[in-house]
């Protein structure tokens, strides 16, 4: 951080505020702390006849692997409005009756992946200016090697051992 987002001044300096117990960046000149907090990635995983929905996705990181539909959640939205956006953002497709279904950590990039579950009426979806292609797969079908993270990984391993058991359950994870 080179300046203060309150001021515009330069006078920062990095230490742990009084009454804290991490370091921030403090504003030398009007006195703001600022925190940087992990940022929170929501997204849905709709179902169809047990077969998930899943986008390729169109941009950096990981252009042309299959994907979650999911992202970071915009400011003034609830994490289930967030996903539900993210979907119809990234499959043109419209999710109603969200459940949690994973909370993912990664604090070495501070990211924190929320993921629900949540069934087609239809199967009317479409490519997303997110996506490359969008299509509905079975377990068998999806392409292992080309998913583009792990938090959609952990997601759909879940999602896959859940219904052969007959239940639906949160699932914790994460990476460091």
């Amino acid at each position: 951080m080179n300046f203060c987002s309150h001021c515009g001044s330069a006078q920062l300096v990095f230490k742990i505020p009084e009454g804290d117990n991490r370091p921030r960046y403090i504003c030398s000149n009007c006195g703001v702390i600022h925190y940087s907090n992990p940022k929170i990635v929501t997204g849905c995983l709709p179902i169809w006849r047990n077969r998930v929905l899943l986008a390729k996705r169109a941009i950096e990181p990981r252009k042309n692997y299959w994907n979650v539909p999911s992202g970071y959640m915009e400011n003034g939205e609830t994490v289930e409005q967030g996903a539900a956006r993210e979907v119809l953002e990234e499959t043109l497709a419209k999710v109603a009756g969200l459940t949690l279904h994973t909370v993912f950590s990664i604090p070495h990039i501070n990211q924190v992946y929320i993921h629900f579950l949540a069934e087609l009426d239809k199967p009317d979806f479409g490519i997303g200016e997110e996506s490359l292609e969008v299509r509905l797969f079975t377990e068998e079908d999806i392409p292992w090697k080309e998913i583009a993270f792990t938090s959609s990984v952990f997601t759909l391993k879940h999602y896959f051992e859940d219904l052969r058991k007959g239940r639906r359950e949160v699932h914790m994870g994460g990476m460091e």
